[in-house]
């Protein structure tokens, strides 16, 4: 009983941290989302770009997320939280871009890691663009 106890405030948290980069993203809030990622974290992007550390993480958010423009809201869920072991999970999500020409999707793939202080950061994650067809 005690691990799905566990396993439970452990998925809640974890849904926590989606739900951040959610309200990060629609903020354009850099630094919120920057505080996510593990310092040895590794993410690629929807379209291919491979970004090692958080380091080349930040540069990029840096550069693109400010710049960013959409019409419409993007909304993120955790959809499947696995876990490979008590301090890393696997978690899918359903990333989705409303706006008034309709909507397209991304599905994210997180592998996050359970911090010392009970904090779960972003450590492996690749983001991909849904095709339609």
């Amino acid at each position: 009983m005690i691990r799905m106890t566990t396993e439970t405030s452990d998925t809640e948290a974890i849904e926590q941290v989606v739900a951040t980069v959610e309200r990060a993203q629609r903020a354009k809030d850099v630094e919120g989302f920057l505080a996510l990622f593990h310092p040895d974290a590794l993410w690629t992007t929807a379209h291919g770009k491979v970004l090692i550390g958080l380091d080349a993480i930040a540069e990029f958010t840096r550069t693109v997320l400010p710049a960013a423009s959409w019409d419409g809201e993007v909304t993120y869920e955790a959809v499947h939280t696995q876990f490979l072991r008590p301090d890393v999970a696997a978690v899918k999500v359903r990333q989705v871009y409303h706006s008034a020409e309709g909507d397209t999707e991304g599905a994210p793939l997180y592998v996050m890691t359970k911090q010392d202080d009970g904090r779960w950061l972003l450590y492996a994650c690749q983001n991909t663009e849904v095709q339609v067809g």
